[in-house]
């Protein structure tokens, strides 16, 4: 069995990548908690649908609450759900800010954003204030819900920027792909 070790800097890059995981609608809130993260280029943002009915939709740093980019859809989860629904997507572009709103009508406009890398120039705090004075501009279907959710593992499902992409890669994963690649160079 031939081995490049060309491959090698991608298993490094796939194993050291860092997960950062967005709780969406904790305690019945209106919120992402955290609200922002410090994300490097590889690391995956993955939001756990945990109450009611939110999404996570890409928009901009000038118009919080509107639809620019990727997005997840609805994630209804009931009261008593015992197996949360989760949306995910790897960073690509550390560089560049990244602003995402709750598009269930009212959401966005009462405070229910989420930023990755945020600067001092353009911070969480201006984005979270900019979205507090829109009049809600977005919208559901009548019930409440997309048609055309993602299923609980589903990763992006758009590439907004050049920022994102659709691949996704646990830490599981990771560990197992390493391991391949020592057990091939020993």
């Amino acid at each position: 069995m031939k081995f490049s070790f060309a491959a090698i800097p991608a298993f490094i890059a796939a194993a050291s990548a860092v997960t950062h995981t967005v709780l969406v609608g904790e305690n019945q809130g209106l919120t992402y908690n955290p609200s922002s993260v410090t994300a490097a280029e590889g690391d995956v943002i993955a939001f756990q649908f945990v109450a009611k009915n939110h999404s996570v939709t890409q928009s901009t740093f000038a118009a919080p609450c509107t639809k620019s980019g990727v997005d997840s859809g609805f994630f209804p989860v009931s009261a008593n759900a015992t197996v949360v629904p989760q949306w995910s997507f790897t960073l690509n572009n550390a560089s560049a800010p990244l602003w995402f709103y709750c598009a269930q009508t009212g959401h966005c406009g009462q405070g229910m954003v989420f930023a990755v890398n945020p600067t001092a120039a353009k911070s969480f705090d201006a984005f979270q204030a900019a979205a507090n004075a829109t009049v809600s501009n977005s919208t559901t279907s009548s019930n409440g819900t997309s048609s055309s959710a993602p299923s609980p593992s589903a990763s992006a499902s758009g590439t907004p920027s050049g920022a994102m992409a659709r691949f996704s890669l646990s830490s599981a994963s990771a560990v197992t792909l390493m391991g391949l690649a020592v057990g091939l160079l020993l």
